[in-house]
């Protein structure tokens, strides 16, 4: 998912446009963009949009941010958005892979309850001191979890942290993709909140490609393109991911335990990130066998 577009779950008109855009998913909001006294209209308005023909037959992956566990409101989001046209459900304010796993124990008795019976994933945000001291356990809580998503506002403005400052967001990323890294999941990049910069989106979606990031938050459509742009394998990166491949695939054959591909050594996490690369170009259409 290079991009996904954050949608309020309160803005039902909003929902078949953004399913109509060039996001790769679209993440639907039942927690900060939502006022207190909305909130259950917004979540029989989600309930309503994911047992649509538009959901159920669009090819965008549907996330929804349900509110956190403890809140008045977490068991109801789970058993209005346990349906069939959901894919992952957005946890906020993870601090444990027990949280983990009580999300996905709810989503199982919601899931039963509506009959969807859809083995529906969890992407953790992590957005807490705590969060992100146990990221490496969350991220390897249950097979079920989708990635690590970093929340910038609470873990960094929250605690007095300069939201813009480029060193202390490049230590967050890299503590969060290297506990993705761990528990061997994806990292998502967080929203970045100046729509009107897209200098500066660029600059913070650039850094996290760098660091190995999946993908990036969008919370307006212009920042779609970039997002796609950025977190999109340049055909020379393709090219060369697939002769990685292939000389693996030739390796083995051959009970060959090391060999080199245009002058590298390549190893074990090399051979992944190859892997990983050609799987991205084969659902971008840049790659056909």
């Amino acid at each position: 998912m290079r991009s996904k577009l954050f949608v309020p779950g309160s803005r039902p008109e909003l929902f078949a446009k953004a399913l109509a855009g060039d996001a790769d998913s679209l993440s639907i909001d039942l927690e900060d963009s939502v006022i207190e006294s909305r909130k259950a209209e917004a979540r029989a308005l989600v309930a309503e949009f994911l047992q649509s023909k538009a959901a159920l037959s669009g090819d965008k992956t549907i996330i929804v941010r349900v509110n956190a566990l403890g809140t008045p409101h977490f068991e109801a989001d789970l058993d209005a958005v346990a349906q069939r046209g959901i894919a992952i459900v957005n946890l906020p304010k993870v601090e444990s892979a027990d949280d983990v796993l009580a999300c996905i124990a709810a989503l199982g008795r919601a899931s039963a309850a509506s009959g969807a019976r859809q083995k529906t994933r969890v992407l953790a945000n992590i957005e807490t001191p705590k969060g992100l001291r146990r990221a490496a356990e969350i991220a390897a809580a249950h097979a079920r979890v989708a990635g690590l998503q970093i929340g910038y506002a609470d873990l960094l403005v929250a605690h007095g942290v300069e939201r813009r400052d480029p060193t202390s967001v490049h230590a967050v990323m890299f503590a969060v993709r290297m506990a993705a890294a761990e528990g061997g999941v994806p990292a998502y990049d967080g929203a970045y909140p100046d729509v009107q910069d897209q200098k500066g989106f660029r600059a913070e979606a650039q850094m996290a490609r760098r660091l190995g990031f999946w993908g990036k938050s969008c919370i307006h459509p212009k920042q779609v393109p970039v997002a796609n742009e950025v977190f999109s394998p340049s055909p020379e990166e393709i090219a060369s991911a697939q002769r990685v491949v292939e000389a693996a695939r030739q390796a083995v054959a051959q009970g060959l335990g090391a060999f080199t591909v245009d002058g590298r050594m390549i190893d074990a996490p090399a051979i992944r990130r190859a892997e990983a690369i050609v799987e991205i170009g084969r659902r971008l259409g840049a790659v056909t066998s």
